[in-house]
């Protein structure tokens, strides 16, 4: 996208949103319309501060100002009368020093008992739809889009729990954070995480759609496989074994990494990538999805009569194949998404888009920011340096699948097959990784004593979709990691994200049951946490007995992660510019989404991509599940993978895994630059990266001259 035509659609898409306030309003019921507070408010704010002051003395009066502003801001008519206002400040102000402590104390246990009773109804809800289990029912999915939260900021605010933080504790902007947090205390933290809470009453009916609208498109990807031995080249030929059923996107990028490794892998690899073009342009045929009775060739896209059969389903007697293409249900989800959270913005004046709150309230990372850091990586000068190291390797020009190299990571003389057979002994079930777990981290340095206590904390479960983690949120109940596992045992890509996820999940552990306050579990944010189970993830072989990295080998793992890096960046730009466009054309139809998805897409890939690979207008940086089912959540992947340089930079100048990872989880959920200050020494960004590719890149390129004859 030119640089103009950039700024032009950022602008607009950064303006408060305005033009369908009403319709939204409207669509949804005259209670959900956003309502001015009473006009006399202000007057009996300015009496009970007053009131205050004389009651608990003049050092009160700052932090009482502050909190009836708040309280008034967000007071509403239904709240109660003049009379009711005033008897509420009385009645919860905490104006001394014992009063005030028990209210923080209280509330921060309170919170948590909340947190995590909902989230274990909403994982009970989710069970069957999440996990292997067998088929799901209609009944399933009416309970799997039921947020049992949704109504709890509502209730919060009728019953007025939201209005006794807000009268006690302040709302602080992300500037204030920046400026000042660095010298606050655990408790000062505390307060502000449990006042943010409460910084936007957003209506029931809103939370509700919002999470019916996730759930809608979580459903949708969770059930999008590919029956890839029912693929057909030019010649009718079956390519890959039976029964092999890939989830998009996840499994067919894995699947084609995994080709790397083999000697035969490049017509598989072109194939994937025709799939994948067939689904972001959304000419696949919709009988082909998750569908092993008909035989496809991507590339004619001509659909077929299954010629084999590699599963119990049976076609449908009588029934007729057509090659009609999915009718833009991708595009549809990702509309849906955007939709219901558009339904917030009213309720949102500080950050008035899903973009702003992602990036200001989730991220605590300016959207600005963040674009800069993804621009220095994609347009670094070591791109074409490693793009030349990788055709070396490759021994042919780079094609566009090639975003995807992964020939960097060390197997040894290891194929997929053989990788597949190893794990596939090792974990014929869910239970025997869980069982393995005391191993693992004690093979990443956790002492004995530390790695029990987490693995009493994490259970493993038989994920329906790719795979992921779900923390706790109270302590008592347990982390769960879920990925895939077959019949015949946990497959080599299932063990890969069976590790990425037991990083989470250990992040999760600790961040949870190990901080001063549960208003500050976790990490910063989801980009934190993806670094620190990239941790994990790098050492997945080590963790197999299969690989010992020498200087060489950490070498090319830099030189993996940088262009990890690379391809992830763009697929992060690709989906912030497909939300702007989206908040700049908020009345689009699924097809002029598809079409503008696909334009932006080649846009980006022409912009960063095309000079290095010499090949235009590809459409596969759209290819990622999680535009549909994750709303804005990619751009805290390549952030995540700055950040896991960062932290294994630290973690190799400490010489521990175990002990580094578990005292930076600890810390508390801070600002992202505080939390990485405090961790590593220096905030985030894409200097440790950038700086360890320029050495890896020389030592590469020195062999390689020395290779020569």
């Amino acid at each position: 996208m030119k640089a103009k035509m950039f700024a032009a659609v950022l602008s607009v898409a950064m303006m408060p949103f305005t033009g369908s306030a009403e319709s939204v309003a409207t669509s949804t019921g005259g209670a959900m319309a956003a309502a001015a507070k009473p006009a006399w408010i202000d007057a009996s704010s300015k009496s009970m501060e007053e009131a205050l002051v004389a009651k608990y003395g003049e050092g009160v009066r700052s932090r009482a100002n502050r909190g009836l502003k708040q309280v008034a801001s967000l007071w509403r008519d239904g709240d109660g009368d003049a009379e009711a206002f005033d008897e509420f400040v009385t009645s919860n102000f905490a104006g001394d020093e014992a009063s005030y402590k028990a209210l923080l104390t209280r509330m921060d246990f309170l919170h948590e008992q909340l947190d995590g009773t909902m989230l274990e109804l909403g994982r009970a809800f989710r069970w069957q739809t999440d996990l292997d289990l067998g088929p799901i029912m209609p009944f399933d999915e009416i309970f799997s889009s039921y947020d049992p939260s949704a109504h709890v900021n509502d209730d919060f605010f009728e019953n007025k729990v939201a209005f006794v933080i807000l009268l006690n504790f302040p709302l602080t902007t992300l500037d204030e954070k920046l400026a000042g947090g660095e010298k606050w205390t655990p408790e000062q933290w505390a307060v502000a995480r449990l006042a943010d809470r409460y910084g936007r009453r957003v209506p029931a009916e809103v939370n509700q759609r919002i999470a019916a609208a996730y759930s809608d498109a979580e459903s949708y990807i969770a059930s999008y496989n590919i029956w890839m031995h029912h693929l057909l080249d030019d010649k009718g030929k079956r390519v890959f074994p039976p029964k092999k059923r890939l989830i998009t996107h996840w499994n067919l990028r894995d699947e084609l990494k995994a080709q790397y490794g083999e000697t035969d892998g490049l017509p598989r690899q072109r194939m994937i990538q025709q799939v994948m073009e067939r689904i972001v342009t959304q000419t696949i045929p919709r009988v082909v999805i998750d569908n092993p009775t008909v035989d496809w060739n991507p590339k004619t896209n001509q659909v077929v009569a299954a010629a084999v059969s590699d599963s119990d389903r049976k076609a449908a007697e009588g029934s007729a194949i057509s090659a009609e293409r999915e009718p833009d249900t991708r595009y549809e989800r990702i509309l849906g998404v955007y939709r219901a959270s558009r339904l917030a913005d009213p309720y949102s004046p500080t950050a008035p888009t899903h973009i702003a709150r992602r990036f200001n309230d989730d991220r605590e990372l300016p959207e600005a920011r963040v674009e800069a850091m993804l621009v220095e990586v994609l347009r670094s000068p070591m791109v074409p340096r490693v793009a030349r190291v990788i055709e070396s390797r490759l021994g042919r020009r780079l094609e566009p699948f090639d975003i995807w190299y992964n020939g960097f990571k060390a197997r040894g003389a290891y194929t997929e097959g053989q990788l597949d057979e190893i794990t596939k002994k090792k974990y014929p079930t869910p239970a025997a990784f869980e069982a393995d777990i005391p191993r693992i981290l004690a093979d990443l340095g956790f002492s004995p004593e530390r790695a029990k206590y987490v693995s009493d904390r994490v259970t493993v479960d038989p994920s329906r979709g790719a795979g992921h983690a779900m923390g706790a949120q109270r302590r008592g109940d347990k982390a769960h990691l879920r990925t895939r596992v077959g019949a015949d045992g946990m497959d080599y890509k299932g063990y890969n994200i069976a590790v990425h996820e037991l990083g989470h999940n250990v992040e999760q552990t600790f961040s949870l049951y190990d901080v001063p306050f549960n208003a500050i579990e976790g990490v910063p944010n989801t980009a934190f946490t993806e670094a620190l189970a990239f941790v994990f993830q790098a050492k997945d072989l080590e963790l197999l007995g299969l690989a010992k990295p020498d200087e060489t080998a950490i070498a090319m793992t830099t030189l993996g992660d940088f262009w990890a890096t690379y391809e992830i960046a763009g697929v992060a730009i690709v989906d912030m510019r497909v939300w702007r466009w989206m908040y700049a054309n908020p009345d689009a139809t699924p097809e002029q989404l598809r079409l503008a998805t696909i334009g932006i897409a080649k846009e980006v890939w022409n912009e960063f991509y095309a000079p290095v690979f010499r090949t235009k207008d590809v459409v596969l940086l759209g290819i990622y599940s999680h535009m549909i089912s994750n709303g804005l959540y990619l751009p805290d992947y390549p952030i995540g993978h700055l950040i896991a340089h960062q932290i294994e930079e630290q973690m190799e100048r400490a010489g521990s895994i175990g002990v580094e990872f578990e005292r930076m989880t600890k810390q508390g959920r801070f600002t992202p630059d505080l939390w990485m200050g405090r961790a590593t020494g220096a905030p985030v960004g894409p200097a440790a990266m950038l700086k360890a590719t320029e050495k890896a890149l020389g030592k590469v390129e020195k062999q390689a001259k020395g290779q020569r004859p």
